[in-house]
């Protein structure tokens, strides 16, 4: 039976003439097809040479045409869901690490359009038709925004605290609370960094209390610099206490010490209106007489992912001068996407047009009246019930993890489809749908969806039992 069907095997030219490839090449190239037909033949000749029971349900030429087919498009398909792709996510989770985190405004988008499609003046003063600094807009940008004297940007927060800590302590120590040496999504430790750097680290205090005290005993010869590192992806309640930033600022001035705050998520407007304490701004951080401070681009902020630093000239100056700026520095696209998001900060536009702070400031009411319109479109289908239920969304990206914004989910349950199976048809639509199960439901907070998206949602739940 094998060498019969070895014989109908259906040539390369064959397979590319088949009306079902047609639109792989058309995505990919013939040369592409042509290549990974290749694979899949000799991969098919293999299995019916050893006879592994393959045969049984195929009998002619067409048959096995169909049979490679199938391969083929499961290898597209498998190849397409791992490329980089836009997503809708419906879990409610604001800064949704997995997710990209924060999405840009439209205004970012414009920008990174207007310098991607052509040249700019990345590096070119157009005052003096000489060669410029990159960012020298964004910085200036930043200074007038938060009051600080300088800035610089790296392509991440991590790089943001590397980069700053091998600048001012290499071949010294770094005196850090043991409360603080933390550990963030994706393995990312303070000692590590700092180790990393080529400074060593020196702890004071324990896990829930350090006191200045701690901070004073602790400096000697060998000291560079005083790090202070916000804890944003977790907290300790109870028995604890750490001076103030005010304290500590007082105390390194007065040894003449550098204090490097890496508050991380880059919070710049007050959010204890909302109930999320305890995230310092970034004003206030150099406010209280910071020297340094390092926060993330792509959390609070609302834009795309960087790390910022700013501070004392001098100090920045420094941090500019060091060959790991090279390594680390951000491209044309970056620049553009945080000047458009700093520009809605000074235009006092941010509430209204950084995505990430339009939705933590969306209120309850308005998303249950969001909901109730959401589900009154939804195609009647006896096997599915949608529901509107109290629930709750949080901020992610490491930030403010005790706080719970209070929201109305949408609840799907079928009879024809388990949560899991609903969750898995969702995640395979084009574009993916990404909701998350709660207590057995499979629920949809549209806290983080778009208007736009809302559409496409619908769409999809128009077609499940299609499917």
């Amino acid at each position: 039976m094998s060498t019969t069907l070895l014989r109908n095997l259906p040539s390369i030219d064959q397979l590319l003439r088949r009306e079902a490839l047609q639109s792989f090449i058309a995505a990919a190239g013939r040369d592409t097809v042509r290549d990974r037909l290749r694979d899949v033949l000799e991969e098919f000749r293999r299995e019916l040479v050893s006879a592994n029971g393959k045969a049984d349900s195929l009998h002619d030429a067409e048959s096995l045409g169909q049979e490679i087919e199938r391969r083929l498009s499961a290898r597209f398909v498998s190849r397409q869901q791992l490329q980089t792709q836009r997503v809708i996510n419906a879990t409610g989770v604001v800064l949704h690490t997995n997710l990209g985190r924060a999405p840009l405004s439209e205004s970012a988008i414009a920008a990174i359009n207007e310098v991607a499609r052509d040249y700019s003046n990345l590096e070119y003063d157009l005052a003096s038709g000489k060669r410029g600094k990159r960012g020298t807009g964004l910085e200036a940008s930043l200074r007038e925004l938060l009051n600080c004297e300088a800035a610089a940007v790296v392509n991440n927060c991590a790089a943001a605290v590397l980069i700053t800590l091998n600048t001012l302590a290499e071949g010294g120590e770094v005196i850090v609370s043991r409360g603080e040496l933390i550990e963030i999504g994706g393995s990312f430790r303070i000692p590590d960094v700092i180790a990393k750097s080529g400074a060593r680290i020196r702890e004071v205090g324990t896990t829930n209390r350090t006191r200045l005290s701690d901070y004073e005993k602790a400096i000697n010869e060998n000291t560079k610099v005083i790090l202070r590192a916000h804890p944003s992806n977790y907290r300790v309640i109870g028995f604890t206490e750490k001076p103030a930033l005010e304290e500590l600022a007082q105390l390194a001035r007065e040894r003449g010490l550098p204090l490097f705050e890496d508050l991380g998520s880059g919070c710049l407007i007050d959010l204890n209106p909302l109930g999320i304490h305890d995230e310092p701004t970034i004003a206030e951080a150099l406010k209280a007489g910071a020297s340094v401070v390092a926060f993330s681009g792509d959390k609070l902020l609302g834009g795309p992912q960087a790390g910022i630093i700013l501070g004392e000239a001098e100090l920045i100056k420094r941090i500019k001068a060091n060959p790991l700026m090279r390594a680390l520095r951000v491209d044309k696209l970056t620049f553009a996407a945080l000047e458009a998001t700093v520009a809605a900060y000074l235009a006092g536009r941010a509430l209204t047009e950084i995505p990430v702070q339009t939705a933590l400031h969306a209120k309850k009411e308005s998303i249950t009246e969001r909901s109730r319109v959401f589900i009154a479109q939804v195609p009647r289908q006896n096997h599915l019930t949608l529901e509107l239920l109290d629930g709750y969304s949080v901020i992610g990206g490491g930030s403010a993890p005790e706080t719970q914004l209070p929201t109305t989910l949408i609840s799907l349950t079928s009879s024809q489809f388990s949560p899991d199976e609903l969750e898995e048809r969702l995640r395979l639509n084009s574009p993916p749908i990404i909701a998350r199960i709660q207590d057995d439901r499979l629920v949809i907070d549209l806290r983080t969806v778009s208007l736009n998206a809302e559409t496409e949602i619908l769409s999809a739940l128009a077609n499940l039992a299609g499917r």
